[in-house]
């Protein structure tokens, strides 16, 4: 049995049976900030990641032996891809979903929503959620926030991506395999780099698309080697340089000393780091409330002259700030979506 057959039979073995949308050319966490909602769903263990063993490690290690021609054509230069500007936004809480539909369907460009999958969730519990907002936007779907990435082992993450992809394949456009990678709070680098490359794997191995959200942390960062271009550099492995389909970038001003970056010289170098990727904003807002309308239209209104650029910005804070549509910063998120 040839290794992309092997990876097929094991997923039918497991009950998966996943399609993959993908974005439209008008498509498209806070870890070390802290940006999740309250309102999350009662915490239970992962449903795929107690039985890690068996099953689930034949499919890691067919997805880790699995070239990228092996892959069905997932390449960034396909038509099908994004080719314009992405609008993005995160959802941390997926309740109230009517609303939350409602406020996303009623923007004036199809948007990506961003769906973080909450710590310690199974994946069942996104389906009817997911599904809602696929119909009215496109989805990137964080796999685990930053935040709660040291807590899980190595089979545990590779667990998780399986069970979600199962789950949620046929309604998810892209997955974020590693959020805030190069975060100091995500634990040791080599457990980093192998969930991450774990991850990547196994939703290559699914024909699927793929984002990769680094965090930028100029002069602010604790460690040197966690530095943004630094870590990317020393720790990326050349195959997902190669071939990962977006590569975002999370910044939160607040973290970083009200910092400004020279965002045209940041991408440029960043397109330069993966020379086929997608690149933008994977993740930007802040907490307050007297900052958020003049961050909106910044962030949102940036046009950054590189062939690759999408935009992106996901604002964390989209359930919170602009949930229902009658809040007053939707209009503002409209508006400068709409541009001038």
């Amino acid at each position: 049995m040839d290794q992309r057959s092997a990876w097929v039979f094991v997923l039918l073995l497991l009950g998966s049976a996943c399609g993959s949308d993908e974005p439209g050319g008008s498509a498209g966490s806070t870890g070390g900030s802290g940006g999740h909602s309250d309102a999350s769903p009662e915490a239970t263990p992962d449903s795929a990641a107690s039985g890690s063993g068996g099953f689930a490690d034949a499919a890691v290690d067919a997805a880790m032996d699995t070239t990228p021609d092996d892959v069905a054509d997932a390449d960034v230069g396909d038509s099908s891809h994004p080719s314009e500007r992405v609008v993005g936004v995160t959802i941390d809480d997926v309740e109230p979903i009517d609303d939350i539909v409602d406020s996303l369907a009623s923007l004036s460009a199809k948007p990506t929503a961003r769906v973080v999958f909450d710590e310690h969730v199974p994946a069942t519990y996104y389906e009817g959620p997911v599904a809602k907002i696929h119909a009215v936007s496109f989805v990137m779907g964080e796999l685990l926030d930053s935040f709660y990435v040291e807590g899980y082992s190595q089979a545990d993450y590779e667990a998780r991506t399986m069970e979600y992809l199962a789950a949620l394949g046929g309604t998810v456009d892209v997955w974020e395999v590693g959020n805030e990678i190069n975060g100091e709070w995500l634990g040791a680098t080599p457990e980093v780099v192998e969930k991450m490359s774990a991850a990547y794997s196994l939703v290559r191995a699914q024909g699927g698309r793929t984002a990769l959200t680094l965090y930028y942390n100029h002069e602010c960062w604790e460690q040197a080697d966690h530095e943004m271009f630094t870590w990317a550099e020393d720790n990326v492995p050349g195959e997902m340089k190669a071939g990962l389909d977006w590569v975002l970038v999370s910044y939160y001003e607040d973290d970083c000393n009200g910092y400004q970056p020279d965002w045209p010289s940041v991408f440029q170098r960043l397109g330069d780091m993966f020379p086929s990727s997608r690149i933008g904003i994977g993740e930007c807002g802040t907490a307050d409330m007297a900052k958020k309308q003049e961050y909106i239209q910044r962030y949102y209104g940036m046009a950054i002259s590189h062939p690759r650029w999408i935009g992106g910005h996901f604002w964390w804070y989209f359930v919170g700030d602009m949930v229902p549509k009658s809040k007053p910063l939707w209009a503002v998120l409209d508006a400068a979506i709409a541009g001038p």
